[in-house]
């Protein structure tokens, strides 16, 4: 097989002929440029260089293997360019972001001391790179969908019922027949690699240790082999499905993750296209900025300036650009059942009128979400919805299991939802918080918070297990101003 100097890789170093390394090999992508989904120019800018600092924080090992034809893959560097890379990657200098990053490691709180999910969330905030804080905590126009979210919950208020033999509780419940702990699911969320070098896995474990159950994101930073891989013995995990407008593509994924043991495909269906999340599409302008030590003014404006606005995509759009915008109940569902014997569940379900024809479509289960508030901006909150679906259509409670996730900030978000029918609710940015600022041990830490706190408020409402968790216990109150007359 040919080995490659760094001169030869150098002369590639353009649209017309654009060459990357990545871990001491190289690979033509010129003809992939197109189908990036981030677009050419990210590419670009690593044209005849080595690229693997950024490719491997936002993709799986195999990426380039499923994405690129074996005779673009052109062979290993020679030992003195291998040489050469690694000896310009230890002399590297630390971004200004990166030694930030490196003091507020130093600077964590012990782990004994994160009392909430709340705290959790502090230290990540301080502990992330901005990239990485960019496209987690991100969410649509001027987030007002994602703050409503955590909203919703308090305008529902308790009946406790007391006088109730509460010594022995049971928070666990199942999931598709599958066993959890707490009624608590870690939703699917993208690139684990950005907070944390072992990415995903360390959700994996978490969830093993805590016996909880994870879904894993289509657009995950690593394989869904390496997951698997990483799973304890029977640990049931679930598979969110971003479904490619390519039928042969889609079908590929579900018969791959089926055949690798994955328990339930969520299919994802309120993210056809990307949101409007400015902090994250800001993101690159702003390290820039940092790094430089100066503000970038405008010199002279342009026609093209002005119809301009970036990639328009993100670290969170580019995932999404070849996703499927025709999918319809009358075609996708039928098409799902035909490939695949896994439970199917709807992720994305925004309206009562959606929800009964998820029953109706025979699916499994609908998971109401606004996509954590990263979608379309005044979606209602998840918790909204999910009442309206109790006191307009209960029957559908009886036809498909129902979880929510979205706001959720403490166990007694968890139990209000229970209470209105829930099965189970999802977190996604917690625990993306959680393992980027402790590893696994953060994603355990956070799960016994919550365990925590729903059995202390199960205790309180009088119920000894979930399904002790009624409507009754549970009132939406919208309490009025009070409003002081004028003298």
């Amino acid at each position: 097989m040919t080995s490659w100097s760094l001169a030869q890789v150098a002369e590639h170093d353009s649209a017309k002929s654009c060459w990357i390394i990545i871990k001491d090999y190289v690979y033509d992508v010129t003809e992939f440029l197109h189908e990036h989904p981030g677009g050419a120019s990210i590419i670009l800018k690593y044209a005849g260089k080595d690229a693997t600092d950024v490719y491997e924080s936002i993709h799986p090992p195999d990426a380039l293997k499923k994405n690129l034809p074996t005779s673009k893959h052109l062979g290993p560097l020679n030992s003195d360019a291998a040489r050469a890379v690694a000896q310009a990657q230890e002399s590297k200098l630390k971004t200004k972001d990166e030694l930030r990053v490196e003091i507020a490691l130093k600077q964590r709180p012990p782990l004994n001391r994160i009392l909430s999910l709340a705290d959790m969330e502090t230290v990540a905030r301080k502990v992330l790179s901005y990239k990485a804080l960019a496209y987690y905590s991100s969410s649509s126009d001027d987030q007002l969908t994602y703050q409503e979210n955590a909203h919703a919950f308090t305008r529902f208020f308790f009946h406790p019922r007391v006088m109730r033999a509460v010594s022995q509780c049971d928070p666990s419940t199942t999931i598709l027949g599958y066993r959890t702990s707490i009624p608590v699911f870690i939703s699917g969320a993208a690139l684990a690699k950005l907070g944390h070098p072992q990415g995903e896995i360390n959700l994996t474990r978490g969830a093993a240790r805590t016996n909880i159950i994870q879904m894993v994101s289509s657009n995950a930073s690593l394989s869904y082999e390496e997951m698997i891989a990483a799973a304890a013995p029977s640990q049931p995990i679930f598979f969110q499905l971003y479904k490619n407008l390519n039928d042969s593509i889609a079908e590929k994924r579900v018969r791959d993750v089926e055949k690798l043991g994955y328990k339930a495909i969520w299919l994802t269906v309120d993210a056809l296209v990307p949101g409007n999340r400015e902090k994250d599409i800001r993101s690159p302008w702003v390290l820039e900025e940092l790094e430089s030590g100066e503000p970038k003014y405008c010199a002279e404006t342009t026609d093209d300036d002005s119809q301009s606005n970036g990639t328009g995509f993100g670290t969170a759009g580019a995932l999404i650009a070849n996703d499927d915008r025709d999918m319809t109940w009358e075609k996708t569902i039928p098409w799902l059942r035909k490939i695949t014997t896994l439970p199917i569940v709807i992720k994305g379900i925004q309206t009562v009128e959606d929800a009964v024809l998820a029953a109706e479509a025979g699916v499994e289960g609908i998971l109401i979400s606004n996509h954590g508030g990263r979608q379309l901006e005044y979606s209602f909150p998840p918790l909204e919805i999910l009442y309206r679906l109790r006191k307009q259509r209960p029957n559908v409670f009886d036809k498909l299991e129902v979880y929510i996730d979205g706001g959720i900030e403490r166990g007694t978000d968890v139990v209000k939802a229970l209470c209105l029918g829930a099965r189970a609710v999802g977190l996604g940015r917690p625990f993306l918080y959680a393992q980027s600022a402790y590893g696994v041990a953060g994603v355990v830490k956070i799960v016994h918070i919550l365990e925590r706190e729903i059995l202390t408020a199960m205790r309180l409402l009088g119920a000894r297990s979930v399904q002790d968790l009624k409507p009754e216990l549970v009132e939406r109150v919208d309490w009025q101003p009070l409003l002081c007359a004028k003298l």
